[in-house]
């Protein structure tokens, strides 16, 4: 993991130079989150209740978010720099992560672990940008497909 001040999202495929986009990800094969988000204030919890090191990407999700719960966007559009994104289902910790991490990773994450989003619209996301829920109330719920 490698933190970046800028990322271009693009539509429908990822964030530009992330190992799921390029198909080079644990987990590529098995319909990957486009985008992954994770709250700040989850990752403290973790650091403080289990002991783990996450604050310098050791959680590999691509946003590190503060000030909402994700639960708030179950269902819904929002803007994230110039990106618009919907929720698309949570992000389970996996065995995986906690393999090529540290022990008790797993269970730290437990339910705090993220959310995956798809990218509707595509554009350039800053470090500290805005994330704003849009108009037009929740979507249906649905899975896409492989």
């Amino acid at each position: 993991m490698q933190r970046v001040r800028e990322v271009e999202a693009l539509a429908g495929r990822g964030l530009a130079g992330d190992r799921y986009l390029l198909g080079t990800g644990y987990y590529s094969a098995f319909n990957a989150c486009e985008v992954t988000l994770i709250e700040a204030e989850a990752l403290e919890r973790m650091e403080a209740g289990f002991g783990v090191r996450v604050s310098q990407g050791e959680h590999r999700r691509n946003l590190v978010t503060r000030g909402i719960s994700h639960a708030e966007l179950r269902g819904r559009r929002f803007s994230v720099g110039e990106a618009v994104m919907e929720y698309d289902r949570p992000r389970p910790p996996c065995a995986y992560l906690e393999r090529i991490t540290q022990p008790r990773m797993t269970r730290a994450l437990g339910e705090g672990a993220g959310i995956c989003a798809r990218i509707i619209q595509g554009g350039i996301l800053h470090e500290g940008d805005p994330i704003q829920l849009l108009p037009g109330g929740a979507l249906r719920s649905f899975r896409r497909l492989p």
